[in-house]
């Protein structure tokens, strides 16, 4: 991927997110996740029904590398199980960790390859994935 690309691609997601707003339904599961290190504070609300992701929002303060990675994140989980959001992290993760991964599974997400040369960001491109597997835990707590 171009850096030329990889720049355009996060930069139009952190200025025009997919499904950032503010909301308070209460068929959503909410969950909340914070850098320490930086801004980044993000609510994600998460609608399960069936086993599949019906629906996604954030909300909240983050850099550019957690809006637009939970941007990219949203768009590739909606319609998906948790499993089959999981095996998508898992995935992105051991791109970030420089482990072998499948660059075809990522898509838009491969914007992030180079991560790992910079530490202090790796935190803010998982940061939205750590969330949404705080969402499923509450689901499935409830749903035992």
């Amino acid at each position: 991927m171009d850096n030329n690309f990889k720049r355009e691609l996060i930069i139009d997601n952190c200025r025009n997110p997919f499904h950032k707003k503010s909301m308070n339904e209460d068929d959503f599961i909410k969950a909340n996740t914070h850098n320490e290190s930086c801004i980044d504070n993000i609510d994600l609300y998460v609608k399960l029904k069936d086993g599949i992701i019906e629906d996604a929002y954030f909300d909240g303060e983050a850099c550019a590398i957690t809006t637009s990675a939970t941007s990219i994140m949203l768009k590739n989980i909606i319609g998906k199980t948790p499993e089959e959001a999981r095996t998508l992290m898992n995935e992105y993760y051991k791109m970030l960790n420089e482990e072998n991964y499948d660059s075809s599974k990522l898509g838009e997400f491969n914007v992030y390859q180079d991560i790992s040369k910079q530490p202090n960001r790796k935190k803010c491109a998982i940061l939205p994935f750590q969330t949404l597997e705080k969402t499923f835990k509450i689901y499935e707590s409830e749903n035992k």
